[in-house]
């Protein structure tokens, strides 16, 4: 009788993680449909509903000091561990394997609905450009060797103010979860699209976990957290703070998030922050001149400040450490998971800041 009673419980158990699941997993393909063919729908949401988890969910886990999102992949590690291991050494029967199949059917299903409404419809609403009236248009290469020589000279006058270390390359000597927090904020005050409320990014404890895929940093829509890589070059580390606080103000095309990084840091007022956004688009914007007009290319190349230099060898001597298949494999995982959500440059989108900065520069610098 005992028995009986006993599996009655848990047959109803899977029964209830059953239908949990499926209505999530429902919920998420209709929701990322909607998205998908109501593009007023998803500027809807990513304004009006998805500030609410931000203001939530992402207020919670900011008063976590560690990333709660990497604590989680330990945990999920090791949890699945100990329950493959148990399920061996009881060696259960069809009944048990059922209930642990369910059990990874509603996580997988929790996941994905967390992944639909914190991140896969924003990729769908209006893009910043739009919104902050900044449109891209063709250039000459000219055009682009302008903006080009604009950034070099804003790095010449900001390579000798920052703090630098025996090695030669900059040292952050202000606080980077604050710093970019304030840079975003103010940045708000002149475009409303980014104002609400912005936790602080948080370095991994073991940063090695992101080096390896060669990533400065990443946002997690499970938590709502802005991520980054505190082993990168510290002239870094600005740009990538407030590139991943712009995932949480909605803005997901890569592109997007690296030219509001780079407004940010440029007119934080912080010279560590300003030296890092604009280093950080003159990359972007050299790469592109260097493919579109070699000559030009090269004689702006060689007017770059002997301090900026340091940086960028560092730099390479940095990432030259984890080349390999490792990296390999998560930059073509990182490009298909582009392309999925409409990036069809893939991880060359990150790229295509080069046309906002070029029209920024021509509508409102130069």
């Amino acid at each position: 009788m005992v028995k009986k009673m006993n599996d009655s419980k848990i047959s109803k158990k899977d029964n209830i993680k059953l239908a949990v699941s499926i209505v999530l997993w429902i919920s998420a393909l209709i929701l990322s449909a909607a998205a998908r063919l109501l593009s007023s729908f998803a500027q809807w949401y990513s304004t009006h509903i998805y500030p609410l988890w931000v203001g939530s969910i992402g207020r919670l886990m900011g008063y976590f000091p560690f990333s709660v999102s990497e604590m989680l992949l330990y945990l999920l590690l090791i949890g699945s561990v100990i329950w493959i291991a148990g399920r061996i050494v009881r060696k259960t029967g069809r009944r048990s394997l059922y209930s642990g199949f369910l059990d990874l059917f509603l996580l997988a299903a929790v996941l994905c609905f967390l992944y639909v409404v914190n991140c896969g419809i924003n990729y769908q609403r209006e893009s910043f450009s739009s919104s902050s009236g900044i449109r891209t248009e063709e250039y000459s290469s000219e055009e682009l060797e302008e903006a080009c020589i604009w950034l070099t000279g804003e790095i010449a006058g900001l390579s000798g103010k920052v703090e630098r270390g025996e090695d030669g390359g900059m040292e952050l000597n202000i606080p980077a979860e604050e710093n970019a927090v304030k840079a975003m904020k103010g940045l708000s005050q002149e475009y409303p699209e980014l104002t609400g409320y912005f936790p602080k990014p948080k370095e991994l404890v073991n940063s090695c976990i992101l080096s390896i895929q060669n990533l400065t940093g990443v946002y997690s829509p499970f938590t709502i957290e802005a991520n980054y890589n505190g082993d990168v070059q510290d002239y870094v580390i600005p740009f990538t703070a407030c590139h991943e606080l712009s995932h949480l103000r909605g803005f997901m095309q890569e592109q997007e998030a690296n030219f509001i990084a780079f407004l940010a840091c440029s007119k934080s007022g912080e010279d560590a922050f300003a030296y890092s956004g604009y280093l950080s688009g003159w990359i972007q914007c050299m790469n592109v001149l260097y493919k579109t007009d070699y000559d030009a290319w090269k004689e702006v190349r060689g007017t770059l400040s002997p301090e900026a230099e340091a940086d960028l060898r560092l730099n390479r001597e940095f990432w030259a450490k984890y080349d390999g298949a490792i990296a390999e494999v998560s930059n073509k995982v990182n490009d298909t998971y582009l392309k999925a959500n409409g990036q069809k440059d893939g991880v060359k989108s990150y790229n295509r800041m080069v046309d906002l900065i070029v029209a920024y520069y021509h509508s409102e610098v130069r």
